[in-house]
């Protein structure tokens, strides 16, 4: 008669394993043998047996657990923060823009009534430090190397901010996004020395005007 204390020897190492169940599920789909007057023979078959299940597991590319778990996904690399506003006119065109510059995916965004307007206007003063958190918080956590402000027109925050006669007409709209744009860029470069910044104004049908 075979040792019983061999099969159960057996039985209690698979069940160590993080594949087990696939083992025992593959073990129990074999013949039963006649153990006797076999012993020999059916050692090395049951040898056999087990090193064919392991090397189809390592063909399979499963991990039997004998070396250290590999990560499944390669780390994704981001390049910029997007800082835009909340008006859902603009949304869309936004999106687009990052698209046709092959950012999509690559990006963390912080939307804000005024964009940077938000950051910067003294009407929105509370505010301003939640921006510049969600900054520092991008820079640390997402590794980015720039921070992207889409300011546009018809801004219903610029006029908050700053009046009806900031955005009076095309010419005085873009002075006073200038302004603000210029002062975003210092505000970024002074936090922020090793990041870089760009600005710009976009018009409702998605067209743009950077600002450096």
């Amino acid at each position: 008669m075979r040792d019983v204390r061999d099969v159960n020897d057996l039985v209690s190492e698979e069940n160590e394993s993080p594949t087990a169940a696939l083992h025992l599920s593959y073990m129990s789909r074999l013949p039963m043998r006649d153990w006797s007057g076999r012993l020999g023979a059916d050692r090395i078959a049951d040898v056999s047996t087990r090193r064919s299940f392991l090397c189809l597991l390592a063909g399979m590319g499963i991990n039997i657990g004998f070396t250290p778990v590999r990560a499944w996904a390669q780390k994704p690399i981001y390049d910029a923060m997007l800082l835009s506003c909340i008006d859902p006119r603009i949304v869309d065109p936004v999106h687009n823009y990052m698209n046709t510059r092959d950012l999509d995916g690559k990006y963390s965004q912080f939307t804000i009534a005024g964009a940077a307007i938000a950051a910067e206007a003294k009407a929105f003063e509370t505010w301003h430090q939640t921006f510049w958190d969600n900054l520092a918080t991008s820079i640390d956590l997402h590794k980015i190397k720039r921070v992207i402000a889409i300011d546009h027109r018809d801004c219903g925050a610029a006029r908050i901010a700053y009046g009806v006669e900031s955005v009076a007409n095309p010419s005085v709209e873009t002075e006073t996004h200038k302004r603000v744009l210029a002062a975003f860029r210092q505000d970024v470069q002074r936090r922020h020395p090793r990041l870089g910044v760009e600005t710009g104004l976009m018009a409702l049908d998605g067209s743009i005007e950077m600002f450096t």
